[in-house]
C-alpha cells in the first residue's frame, strides 16, 4: 500500500531531529520507508530552541534537494512546536525550556528555514494570542493542527474559524489523568465535522478499545492514522535518540521516557498500523486505505497551493 504518513520524526535508526543529519542517513531512512510500503511522509521537527529548529529544517531542506529519493519521499515538513502548552502532561516529551508562545516573527523564521516545504504546523491554540499565527499560516497555505493543548471549546472553535483544520495525535499530548467528561479529547471529538482527527494505532498511545470508540465517534471520513515514528521504527529493540532524548526501546517496541512517565514518539510502522486496525478493530482493507492513504492526501494535498 502507498502509505502517506503525516508525522515521521525519524525512521530505520535515523533521527531527523539531530543537528548533524547526513545525506547518507537521510537516504537510508527513505530507503527503509519505501521498503515498508510508504510512498510519502511529512518529515517532522519537534520543539527545540528556535535556532536549533531552524538549523534542522535548513539541513533537511538542503539534503532533500540533492537526493531524488528523498525529494520523492518527503512531501514536506511538519513542525510540531514550539508553540505548545507548557504544562506537564500537555507538553509530553517536548522540552519545557524551549516551548514559547506563538509569535509571527518566530513562525516566519521557521517557515523561511523550511524553504517553502512546511506543510503542517502543530500548535496549542491557547498559546496563539488572537490566533494571529494560525491566520498567518493558514493564509500562506500551511495546514494548522491543534495539539499538545488544553484549549477550551470556545478557543478551539475560534481557532478553527482562524484556520485550524486538524488535531495532532488525539488522545496523546495530554496528561494520563483527565476530568471524566470535560477534557481536550471530548472537546476535539465534538468538533469532528470541522477537524481532521489524527491517531496513533500502536495500542500503547491509545488502547484499542478506546481507539475503536474514537473512530466510531468521529466517523472514518474525518480520521487519519499517523505513526509519530522515531528512529527505531522499522527496526527492533535498542538504544535510539529523538532530539534531546536517549531512549531504550524494549521488546514491546514502545518508546518511553527514561523514568517511564510518558511515551516519546512511537516505534510503529504504517504496515503494522494497518495490521493493528484490521486485527484489533476489524477494519477492512478499504477502510484502512482510507485512514492511511486517502484521508492524509485529502487533508494535505501533495502539491502546495502556493
Amino acid at each position: 500500500m502507498d502509505y502517506f504518513d503525516l508525522q515521521v520524526n525519524g525512521y530505520g535508526g535515523v533521527d531527523f531531529n539531530q543537528d548533524n543529519l547526513t545525506a547518507e542517513q537521510l537516504h537510508a531512512a527513505c530507503e527503509k520507508l519505501a521498503a515498508d510500503g510508504v510512498a510519502g511522509i511529512l518529515a517532522t521537527i519537534i520543539t527545540e530552541h528556535l535556532e536549533k529548529m531552524c538549523l534542522r529544517l535548513r539541513n533537511l531542506s538542503s539534503l532533500r534537494a540533492v537526493d531524488p529519493l528523498a525529494t520523492r519521499m518527503i512531501v514536506g515538513f511538519h513542525i510540531e512546536g514550539p508553540f505548545l502548552n507548557p504544562e506537564p502532561g500537555f507538553r509530553g516529551a517536548h522540552p519545557a525550556d524551549a516551548i514559547q508562545p506563538a509569535t509571527e516573527d518566530a513562525a516566519q523564521r521557521l517557515l523561511a528555514a523550511g524553504g517553502g516545504l512546511v506543510r503542517l504546523v502543530t500548535l496549542a491554540p491557547e498559546q496563539d494570542a488572537g490566533y494571529r499565527v494560525t491566520g498567518l499560516l493558514a493564509k500562506g497555505g500551511v495546514i494548522v493542527a491543534a495539539g499538545h493543548c488544553n484549549a477550551s471549546l470556545e478557543q478551539l472553535r475560534a481557532a478553527i474559524d482562524a484556520g485550524v483544520s486538524m488535531f495532532t495525535h488525539l488522545g496523546n499530548g495530554c496528561p494520563a489523568q483527565l476530568p471524566r467528561h470535560d477534557n481536550i479529547i471530548q472537546r476535539a471529538l465534538s468538533l469532528h465535522d470541522r477537524l481532521w482527527l489524527c491517531f496513533i494505532a500502536d495500542g500503547a498511545h491509545v488502547s484499542f478499545p478506546a481507539l475503536g470508540n474514537y473512530l466510531r465517534a468521529a466517523s472514518l471520513d474525518r480520521v487519519i492514522v499517523v505513526t509519530d515514528a522515531i528512529a527505531p521504527a522499522g527496526l527492533g529493540p535498542g538504544c535510539y535518540t529523538l532530539g534531546r532524548w536517549t531512549l531504550q526501546v524494549g521488546p514491546d517496541m514502545v518508546a518511553r521516557s527514561p523514568d517511564g512517565s510518558h511515551l516519546v514518539g512511537a516505534a510503529i510502522t504504517m504496515r503494522q498500523s494497518e495490521e493493528n486496525l484490521q486485527n484489533n478493530l476489524g477494519l477492512s482493507a478499504d477502510q484502512c486505505r482510507r485512514l492511511l492513504v486517502e484521508n492524509p492526501h485529502r487533508a494535505v494535498p501533495a502539491t502546495h497551493p502556493n
